[in-house]
């Protein structure tokens, strides 16, 4: 299991069912969340071996929203 934690602007619910769609159609992503109440609104994603953090955050990007890795 890998555990990848994104910054991101997305701010409300409304917001967040606009990316739903991008994770819950990959079978390799076991569970993901978006935290509106921290300061980096941050996506946390964990699935299976073999995510392409670039690709997530591309994905997140079409969207129209920012998505970069959070530093440790």
């Amino acid at each position: 299991m890998e555990i990848f934690i994104f910054k991101t602007d997305i701010k409300t619910n409304k917001k967040i069912n606009i990316v739903k769609p991008l994770f819950n159609n990959i079978s390799s992503i076991q569970d993901w969340s978006v935290d509106t109440e921290d300061i980096d609104n941050v996506l946390r994603i964990e699935g299976n071996h073999g995510i392409d953090e670039n690709k997530i955050m591309q994905m997140v990007k079409t969207k129209g929203f920012s998505c970069e890795i959070l530093p440790d």
